[in-house]
């Protein structure tokens, strides 16, 4: 089963080191990430997101699925994404039944202006050693765990099979 792992930082460039750090770590099979973001809030409230690249067709549907979460969360469009009906059914599945409030409670309140998180979804991570390689950046983690179901459904939505 697949975890939703979101850390926290208190400024506006730890995550985007620290998801650096992760892409090393998955070069050495430390972590598993399928997918990797980092969402950026400015002083002036603004969201940026820098995500990792996967082949095209990975790619697209991380980006919606990143979309999904970061609108369910921020309540803004991530990415331009124009979500039809069914995108905004999905992302009220997601949010009601995949996504725990308090987890998206706690995003929301760690999010404030200045501020910067890491975003993975991660299949498998050698844990000790995951720490060790992130633990220099510090932050504040939260972590949800997608069923194996919601992460079935939310792809088959995603790549237009639903």
């Amino acid at each position: 089963m697949p975890d939703l792992i979101a850390i926290g930082y208190d400024d506006t460039t730890t995550a985007l080191q620290a998801m650096d750090e992760v892409g090393v770590l998955a070069r050495d099979l430390v972590i598993q990430p399928d997918a990797v973001a980092a969402i950026v809030r400015s002083d002036d409230g603004k969201f940026r997101t820098v995500t990792n690249q996967h082949e095209v067709g990975a790619g697209a549907t991380w980006g919606m699925f990143w979309g999904l979460l970061f609108g369910i969360l921020f309540f803004v469009p991530i990415f331009g994404m124009a979500v039809g009906a069914a995108f905004g059914a999905l992302g009220g599945k997601l949010a009601k039944d995949s996504i725990s409030k308090e987890f998206q409670d706690q995003v929301r309140e760690h999010m404030q202006p200045g501020t910067s998180a890491l975003f993975m979804v991660v299949e498998q991570m050698t844990t000790d050693k995951a720490l060790d390689g992130l633990s220099k950046f510090g932050g504040s983690v939260i972590k949800t765990s997608l069923s194996e179901e919601a992460e079935a459904e939310i792809q088959a939505h995603l790549h237009g099979d639903a």
